[in-house]
C-alpha cells in the first residue's frame, strides 16, 4: 500500500468513526489514535488545541506518545509558528529549529498542520513527531491536512 493510500484509507476511518460525534476530544482523540496505529514512523502523534483562557497559548489535547508539553506559546516552537502562521510546517531536523521547544528528546523531525474551526480560526494544531530525521514529506502534508480538514466538518 502506497502513503497515499494509507492516508486515504487512515481518512476513511476516521470519517466512519467521528461521524455524528460533537465531541472535539473524542474526535482528536481518534484521529491520533489512528493515525499513531497507522504510521509506524510516527513517535508522537496528537493535538495542541487553542486555549479560550489564555490567547496565544496552546494547551495538549489527545495524543498518542510519551510525555507531551502542557503548554506551548504562540511565541515558541514548531507548534507555535504553525498557530502563528496558520500554514503546515514541515522541520527536517527539529535541532537547528529556532526556538524548538525539546518536548522529547527523542524527537528529530516534525510536521506541524493548522486545525480550523467552521468559521475558519484556528482551533488547533496536529502535531506529528519522529525520531528519524527527514521524515516528512509532501505527501504527508496532503495526508494530514486533508484529515485536519473534516475533524470540524
Amino acid at each position: 500500500m502506497t502513503k497515499a493510500q494509507k492516508y486515504q484509507e487512515t481518512l476513511e476511518e476516521i470519517q466512519a468513526v467521528i461521524e455524528g460525534e460533537t465531541s472535539m476530544t473524542a474526535r482528536y482523540a481518534t484521529a491520533s489514535c489512528l493515525l499513531a496505529q497507522k504510521f509506524d514512523y510516527f513517535f508522537w502523534t496528537g493535538f495542541y488545541e487553542v486555549d479560550p483562557l489564555k490567547e496565544n497559548e496552546l494547551v495538549v489535547g489527545p495524543y498518542q506518545g510519551t510525555l507531551g508539553c502542557l503548554r506551548i506559546p504562540f511565541s515558541k516552537g514548531v507548534c507555535g509558528a504553525c498557530a502563528t502562521q496558520k500554514k503546515t510546517l514541515i522541520v527536517d531536523d527539529v535541532h537547528a529549529f529556532p526556538g524548538h521547544i525539546a518536548c522529547d528528546s527523542q524527537t528529530n523531525s516534525e510536521i506541524v498542520v493548522p486545525v480550523l474551526n467552521r468559521k475558519g480560526e484556528l482551533a488547533a494544531v496536529l502535531d506529528v513527531d519522529s525520531t528519524s530525521l527527514n521524515s516528512f514529506d509532501a505527501e504527508d502534508q496532503k495526508g494530514l491536512e486533508a484529515i485536519a480538514d473534516i475533524l470540524h466538518a
